[in-house]
């Protein structure tokens, strides 16, 4: 049996710019699944795993607004949806940029 799952089990460097004081996993759900796809080690992807469930994680990045390429790479294969179903995809293309990779 593990034992409850708080901020500080998660990787330090996902929280450069997040005061820890008060951070609430639930109400900043869709948040934090973004910023461990993005930046987060396989350590952190386990403990969302275990703490939101495959579901929440894919509901959370098929609707975020931006993701990066590897991480939409990473997602759509995982779960098996093509990547022009994801709004990061979608979003990407009515807005281009000379610099997207």
């Amino acid at each position: 049996m593990y034992k409850e799952i708080t901020i500080n089990d998660f990787s330090q460097h996902l929280f450069w710019d997040v005061d820890l004081n008060g951070f609430d996993l639930d109400k900043y759900k869709t948040f934090f699944i973004q910023r461990v796809l993005e930046y987060g080690n396989i350590k952190d992807w386990n403990l969302i795993k275990k703490l939101y469930g495959m579901e929440a994680i894919k509901e959370a990045s098929l609707n975020a607004r931006s993701l990066d390429a590897v991480t939409l790479s990473f997602v759509a294969t995982i779960f098996n949806i093509d990547k022009t179903e994801f709004r990061c995809y979608k979003h990407r293309q009515l807005f281009p940029n000379l610099w997207n990779s």
